[in-house]
């Protein structure tokens, strides 16, 4: 499928990845519209950041996934619904799991049952490396068993199966990518490495962080983006569920030194109890086995991790006066 001209949908637009896919799908040609979530103040996210060259080729619409009714007049007449709205953080799963479930289970199924509705052609939904949890054999291919470590994981879970059973069911042309753990510009500030290097670039000699010994697969945004762009592309995803992921594995500790050595500043790494999950919930192990998306798309991550480092601390470092570094959010 080429995506130019195409009439496309993106959900959670306003948010990290949703911005850098919905910027990189306007320079494609696609005809985007991007749903961005009710808000009383009119605020867009990271859509109102966009060139305005970008922004011009957007046709923004504001809804709640939540809401069956608004989701099937917004996706009526779409050709391709790439599905990126969620609850995300992990931390504040534990405190709402209801939320997790309304959103992520119940605002899914209301995406894909307007798909049906309206015969999309392709949609593309989102899971999470979470969904494995900690690794019981490595590289972690899309067969391994899922555990729901989390709510937020169990919540991502029940969404996938409920993809799944759209295209089972009713032959919905599905294809689930399942990204390992996405870094770059515009993140969250709570997430690991915006935390790292906003502590450091805000003068810090002590930063807090939780536990530095599991281990991630990180991969640079734009990358990220040009995964979902290859599986929408590409016929042989439909009914799939895919990895996207680096095949590099790294501690969260070796990660620091990294961007220490990087930004060239010495400091010393404190352990926060408030940023430790509970013990049986920290998922100890990620390394993605991205085999399979390279067989059906050809994609390849194109930046490494010092690259992408280097592009994220630059970021940051321009735009350190929105960061409060000195409180953390869950």
């Amino acid at each position: 499928m080429n995506l130019r001209g195409k009439k496309v949908l993106v959900t959670g637009s306003e948010g990290f990845i949703g911005s850098h896919l919905t910027e990189r799908l306007v320079e494609l040609g696609a005809g985007v519209t991007s749903l961005v979530q009710y808000n009383s103040f009119n605020n867009w996210g990271w859509i109102d950041t966009l060139n305005k060259n970008i922004k011009d080729g957007i046709n923004v619409v504001t809804g709640d996934i939540r809401e069956y009714d608004g989701m099937k007049r917004i996706i009526k007449g779409q050709d391709v619904v790439f599905h990126l709205a969620a609850l995300i953080a992990i931390p504040y799963s534990y405190l709402s799991p209801m939320a997790y479930i309304r959103t992520n289970v119940e605002g899914t199924s209301n995406v894909l049952e307007a798909c049906r509705d309206y015969d999309v052609q392709k949609v593309i939904h989102t899971s999470t490396s979470e969904t494995y949890g900690t690794a019981l054999y490595v590289p972690i291919d899309e067969k391994h068993p899922m555990q729901g470590q989390s709510p937020y994981s169990a919540s991502k879970i029940g969404a996938d199966k409920i993809a799944e059973s759209y295209y089972k069911s009713f032959n919905l042309p599905v294809a689930t990518i399942r990204p390992f753990n996405t870094y770059g510009p515009r993140q969250s500030a709570r997430a690991v490495i915006p935390t790292i290097i906003s502590q450091i670039l805000s003068g810090k000699t002590e930063i807090k962080l939780g536990s530095l010994t599991p281990t991630r697969d990180f991969n640079y945004v734009k990358d990220t983006a040009e995964a979902f762009i290859k599986i929408a592309e590409s016929d042989k995803t439909i009914g799939q569920v895919i990895n996207a992921g680096s095949n590099y594995e790294i501690s969260i500790g070796d990660t620091v030194k990294k961007i220490i050595d990087i930004i060239g500043k010495d400091v010393k790494i404190l352990c926060d109890e408030d940023r430790i999950r509970p013990k049986k919930s920290e998922v100890n192990r990620l390394w993605a086995n991205n085999s399979k998306i390279r067989e059906l798309t050809e994609w390849v991550p194109q930046y490494s991790l010092d690259e992408g480092l280097k592009e994220t601390i630059d970021w940051i470092k321009s735009n350190i006066k929105y960061f409060k570094a000195d409180i953390y959010n869950i």
